[in-house]
């Protein structure tokens, strides 16, 4: 793309106002124009500022993902209560015909010994041992799904006369909670880090157009120039490096999304859950983008505003 001219004409007679709003055109289109002047060094630089954004916003989305699929799951699982060795079936079923009665039990399913050891010999967990023994050692068992608080339905559940043993692991799901907010601060700390790290990239790159500028921009100078006049291309170079690195970032992390929903959903259905990796919205895409700009401006404006301190003309 041919570069813009470098003496913008000024029309006769046009106010301020207009005259600004021109200035702002001329320097979008100059930059963009400067942009695709050297291809390689650009795309150099979108590439490593995108793949500085693309870590902490891919940790972001696996971190809300695996929230959700943490609940997914919690939400899916099942509550055992192992009844005493001494209720009988027909007791088994009454229990399990109050339970489903109440508000916070979604379903009950009452299963007997002898399914149970059938399904311990499908799974060929410990069938031949437990035919050793000559008669079935295994009790009525309760499975208890959740209609409400699952923590409080447990506790209730272990009060129960012919209760034995419920089982209901929510460990892990306190140590998931505690490692999604450790993470939270994680990327946080990376956002930082790495948001610092493109700013830095974007600030050398126009540094670098500034120096190759530099007798170009001391003559605007010494005409009367006023900084905003001389720094206005180079913050919308900044912004077009931010806005192209942020496309560039969207697009690794929904390649990687593809890669990864395969194996995920495989994980999510050995627990009995249905999951599907979800990205960002159309909210988010935008957020995205307008940060990445905002970055790449604001890189531009810090490096731009320390050349005009340092070669701004004194009077003698």
């Amino acid at each position: 793309m041919p570069e813009a001219p470098r003496n913008q004409p000024v029309r006769s007679g046009a106010s301020p106002i207009g005259t600004w709003v021109d200035h702002h055109g001329y320097s979008v289109l100059a930059s963009l124009g400067r942009l695709f002047k050297k291809p390689w060094s650009a795309a150099l630089t979108i590439g490593v500022m995108a793949v500085a954004l693309a870590l902490p916003l891919g940790l972001w989305l696996v971190l809300d993902n695996v929230g959700r699929l943490g609940g997914s799951i919690d939400a899916s699982r099942e509550i055992s209560v192992f009844l005493k060795q001494d209720v009988d079936g027909p007791r088994a079923e009454a229990l399990a015909g109050e339970l489903r009665g109440r508000g916070d039990v979604g379903s009950v399913v009452h299963r007997s010994p002898d399914e149970g050891l059938a399904e311990l010999r499908e799974r060929g967990e410990f069938g031949d041992a437990i035919d050793v023994l000559g008669e079935n050692p295994l009790p009525h068992v309760l499975i208890v799904t959740p209609g409400g608080d699952e923590m409080l339905l447990a506790e209730s559940l272990r009060t129960l006369p012919e209760s034995e043993l419920v089982q209901h692991d929510a460990q892990w799901r306190e140590r998931l909670d505690g490692w999604l907010r450790f993470g939270g601060r994680v990327v946080w700390v990376l956002a930082a880090l790495l948001g610092i790290g493109a700013l830095l990239v974007v600030g050398n790159t126009v540094r670098l157009d500034i120096q190759s500028r530099r007798d170009e921009l001391g003559v605007l100078q010494l005409l009367g120039a006023t900084d905003g006049f001389i720094r206005r291309p180079f913050l919308y170079l900044g912004a077009w490096y931010g806005l192209a690195a942020g496309a560039v970032a969207l697009g690794l992390l929904a390649l990687a999304g593809l890669a990864l929903q395969p194996p995920l959903a495989e994980l999510a259905a050995s627990y009995g859950a249905a999951f599907a990796l979800r990205g960002f919205g159309p909210v988010g895409v935008v957020a995205v983008l307008a940060g990445a700009t905002a970055l790449g401006w604001c890189g531009g404006g810090i490096v731009t505003g320390h050349f005009l301190r340092q070669t701004r003309p004194t009077d003698t």
